[in-house]
């Protein structure tokens, strides 16, 4: 099924399709799941991105609780924020946009300062992809990456699959193949606020992350490579706290970053089990948002970088912490790390990953 052929959806689907705009010739769209607990999900093929979720609150009255834009130019023009996009090859930073691979030396695209970030220039969050299925529960998306994109080796196809169910939760399945030898690591790059988008800070948001230790950063937001304990230090969210209480430390991890926009590596007793990974609470309007990955690791960012000139489809200007995203994911610079898992894709074999987002009110 392609996103450019409306024959062939039923009209029941057609009334659940809403066309975006068109970029390159290809029709851009959005598409609407929704499930029994009055839950509605919107995403678009343009970055295979979210870009309104639409979640009851402990009143059953529902807000969006996605930071994005009603149009497609206002994602053009902020793409460097990835608002809610599926966001790759390479999530996340690779230290001076190069890492070796089978005894070569593979150079990407330098889009960070001297750092390669979020699959460069034109990654999976800026390219229109096709749609192969969907249904009200269902949408899955569809690209190929063309061998030599961005500097990265290998055809890769990749499938993303969003399916919301009965459960009041947002499934995110992730399939890839490759023809020859590369890297991967996929995530999905959704800004949060429970108490709704743009409705003010998230400092009262309650925090819980599985995690014993997080892999700190240098100056350029690199990991140093160590593991380091959270026990005693801001990153300690085994029991759950508010995310204002250390966003502002003195600790030198916290100043580096502006607040927190750290990997914490997941308590998992099997590597690539279906685990919790994070939990949080809005006390104001009651919801909860619980994590679930097959990943190893998640990005715990609280939008430091957002200045306030972006208006998002509320009006309401996105401004610092406001947001928070929980990205899961495999390691930052993993491919310059060894001890890190690995992140390498040969061809004959199939990267699968799977995230759960499970709401529910308090």
């Amino acid at each position: 099924m392609s996103q450019t052929d409306s024959s062939e959806y039923t009209q029941t689907q057609l009334n659940d399709i809403e066309l975006f705009g068109q970029l390159n010739g290809k029709n851009v769209s959005v598409f609407t799941l929704k499930n029994k607990c009055n839950m509605t999900v919107e995403l678009t093929n343009y970055g295979a991105r979210i870009t309104r979720f639409l979640v009851p609150d402990s009143n059953g009255i529902t807000a969006n609780v996605v930071l994005g834009y009603d149009n497609l130019q206002d994602y053009l023009n902020s793409d460097e924020l990835y608002y809610g996009a599926i966001v790759g090859r390479y999530a996340n930073r690779i230290a001076n946009g190069s890492f070796p691979l089978d005894k070569n030396l593979i150079q990407l695209e330098k889009n960070n300062a001297e750092n390669h970030l979020h699959g460069g220039f034109n990654g999976l969050h800026a390219v229109v992809w096709d749609v192969v299925e969907f249904s009200s529960t269902k949408v899955v998306f569809r690209h190929l990456s063309e061998n030599g994109e961005g500097g990265y080796p290998g055809n890769l196809e990749i499938v993303v699959s969003y399916i919301l169910n009965d459960n009041g939760e947002l499934i995110i399945d992730y399939q890839a193949n490759t023809d020859e030898l590369t890297i991967i690591n996929l995530t999905n790059h959704a800004y949060f606020n429970l108490s709704g988008a743009g409705n003010g800070s998230i400092g009262n948001h309650l925090f819980f992350i599985n995690a014993d230790f997080y892999t700190p950063i240098n100056q350029h937001l690199i990991p140093t490579g160590e593991l380091r304990p959270v026990y005693g230090s801001p990153f300690n969210f085994r029991m759950e706290k508010e995310i204002g209480k250390d966003w502002d430390d003195h600790a030198q991890q916290i100043k580096l970053a502006g607040g927190f926009d750290h990997n914490f590596v997941i308590y998992k007793t099997k590597p690539e089990s279906l685990v919790l990974a994070a939990r949080v609470k809005d006390p104001k309007s009651g919801r909860i948002l619980e994590v679930e990955t097959t990943e190893p690791g998640i990005q715990l960012y609280t939008a430091n970088a957002l200045s306030g000139k972006d208006i998002g489809r509320e009006g309401i200007p996105y401004n610092s912490r406001t947001a928070f995203c929980l990205e899961t994911q495999h390691f930052p610079d993993s491919p310059n790390k060894p001890h890190f898992p690995s992140t390498i894709l040969e061809p004959g074999k199939q990267f699968t990953s799977k995230t759960i987002y499970r709401f529910l009110i308090k």
